[in-house]
Order: structure tokens, then sequence, then C-alpha cells
């Protein structure tokens, strides 16, 4: 197999070998044949065992996607996709959302049908890929080992045939393509998530002999000021009061992203406590099929009052009045009255490494 492979590589890389290959098959290679008779092993199933492809284009042998040539008509190639990054904001994920938008994209020229040319005027075969749109390449994937690729002719763009500059397309100048603006739109479903890929199929930059790839937009969630994310669900802080925390509410607590107000009512004598959650079902992200949500999420923070908010002494001792008693007290043999510092910070303490008391290296 490593003969016929070095005698196939040094066909292909020889035009007249590959002439001659072209209208005898390997047989022209076959001293025993008379060298032009008979046949042989082709080139085509030597390249389809090793490598998974054919000589397409090569005379009309066979087919590698996307090659052209002498033997037949170009197969339609598609297109690269055009991938961006669209950012989206949480109430837009919560409702859905339509967004028309102009794109500016390269179509096929109207005037010359992507020919490049002007009209009856025909083309010149490319000399450099001999019409076939493409060349062989060489590609070194490591010491001493080469691979034969292809790649579209830069002579003639891919097309097989060129025009002299008098005979170009007026409005392309030849270059088969246009620019053009095409309003467009996409659809965001209500429910979708970060990461998400909004196809528009057909509608990315065309180019001539293929098929135009897709228009691709990821979504990207835009942080909320409110709420946060997790899944279906959405967790919110639930900012109340001191005197809420002991003795209850009624109240609108926050605006949902739908703009409806969700109240909660809070019984007195039922303490909430700071770091508390309560969960609202039914009220997270509505899921892409039927009708249900995911659940809200809130998590208490109490707010204190500030420090000197008790004007006298009677209000002191009416709080002290309505509040629990204080701990009992601890009895202990001897009692050290120690100064504090009332804004530390435990995060710091932990981030500082440890200290060597003992000098240790």
């Amino acid at each position: 197999m490593f003969k016929l492979v070095t005698q196939a590589y040094e066909i292909l890389r020889d035009d007249e070998k590959r002439e001659m290959y072209d209208k005898h098959g390997m047989a022209a290679f076959d001293p025993s044949k008379g060298g032009g008779m008979g046949e042989g092993p082709d080139i085509n199933d030597i390249l389809e065992q090793m490598f998974g492809m054919g000589m397409g284009g090569m005379g009309g042998m066979g087919g590698m996607p996307g090659m052209g040539g002498a033997g037949g008509p170009r197969r339609p190639r598609r297109g690269p996709d055009e991938e961006s990054k669209y950012t989206v904001s949480l109430e837009d994920l919560y409702k859905g959302k339509t967004v028309k938008f102009a794109a500016n994209k390269s179509v096929i020229c109207g005037t010359c049908k992507g020919t490049g040319g002007k009209e009856k005027v025909k083309p010149q075969q490319c000399d450099r890929c001999k019409g076939n749109g493409r060349v062989d390449i060489l590609r070194q994937m490591g010491p001493g080992l080469v691979a034969r690729d292809t790649a579209a002719c830069d002579r003639c763009q891919g097309s097989g045939n060129y025009y002299k500059e008098k005979d170009r397309c007026k409005k392309c100048k030849g270059k088969r393509t246009v620019q053009e603006t095409k309003p467009l739109e996409i659809y965001i479903p209500r429910g979708a998530y970060q990461g998400e890929r909004i196809v528009l199929e057909g509608e990315a930059d065309q180019h001539p002999d293929q098929t135009p790839g897709n228009l691709v937009f990821v979504l990207v969630e835009e942080p909320h000021e409110v709420f946060n994310r997790v899944g279906n669900d959405l967790s919110a802080d639930l900012e109340i009061t001191l005197a809420e925390a002991l003795c209850g509410f009624s109240r609108v607590v926050l605006t949902h992203l739908g703009g409806r107000g969700i109240q909660i009512n809070h019984p007195r004598g039922k303490v909430l406590r700071p770091g508390q959650v309560l969960r609202v079902p039914g009220e997270g992200m509505p899921l892409k099929r039927g009708e249900e949500k995911g659940d809200l999420y809130l998590v208490v923070k109490v707010q204190f009052p500030e420090d000197g908010w008790l004007k006298d002494d009677a209000e002191h001792a009416a709080l002290m009045k309505l509040l629990p008693a204080p701990a009992p007290k601890i009895e202990a043999g001897a009692v050290d009255a120690v100064e504090y510092e009332d804004d530390a910070d435990l995060d710091e303490v932990r981030s500082t490494p440890t200290k060597n008391y003992y000098n240790i290296t």
C-alpha cells in the first residue's frame, strides 16, 4: 500500500503524469501493459482507503466535495456561518422579544448574476487552476510528512474563469458580489437561556458557487440590578426593616420582570431573621414549553437602625420592656473588661497568611 500511495503522490504533483492518468488510468504507468492500455489500481481507491477522499475535478473521476473542473459542473458548497454575540436583558428573556435590524451583507451581483463579466462576454479560462477554481497545495503535517489539500485559486477567486478589466461587470467590478442592506428580524423566545443560539438560515454573506451559510446570534444575558437567575428560578434580596422583621408587614416588596408588583403578607408573631429564604412558587422564569414557571427565592436582609436612633432614656426603657429579656449572666472567677473594634472584616483575616511566631524556616 505504501508503494501505491507514493506512486499516486508522484502522479498528483506532476501535470504530465496526471494528464496521462486522466486518459489511460494506472495502466499508463504499467510497462507490461504497453504503457497505455489495461486496468490497474485506481488513485481514487487508494486515496479513499488512506484519507477518505477522491480526485473530484481531476478529469471527471469521482468527486471531492466542492471541486468541479473539466469533468463536470461544480457542486454547490455551503458557505461559512457568521456568528456574533447579542446582549439581551433579563426582562426580554422573561417576556420574549422580536428584534428588527438592518444587516449589511454580500450578495450575488444581480447585474452579472455572479459571473463578474459583462453580458454576452465569454470569460477566459484561468490558466493557473485550468478552470477548476481550486489548486492543489501541499501542507506540511510534521517532519518529513506532507498532506495534499486544495484551496481556492487566488487568481480567479475560485470561479475557474476571469475577465479582462474592460469586460468586467460595471456594478461589481468583477468581484461577483455587491454589498446590500437587508432588513432582518430575530425572535428571542420567552425563557431563553444565556448562550442559546438564534439561527437565521441562509442569511450569511453570499459567495458565488456556494450555498449561503447561516447567521447565528449567541445570547448574552445582561446582569440585572435586582434578580439573579439560576436555571428557571430567580432570586432577589428582600429588604425589610427591623420593625417588619419583628412585627410582620403587608406590602409590595419588589417589581417583577413583567412589571407586576409582588406583595408579601407576613403575619406578626413570626420573626424573620437575616439570611432566611422565602420561596414564592411559580414566580420564576417561564419554561420554553407550556405555561409553567420556576420559583422566586427571596433572601431576607434586615435593615437595622442607625446609631443613636433612641433619643432619650424613656424611649430606651420602653423598648427594653418590649424586647425579650437579655441572656443569663455568665459567671467567671476573673473578668477582664476588653476593648474592641466594631468594623472588623473577617474576610481580611482569612486572606492574611499565618504569622510565623516561631521563626521556622
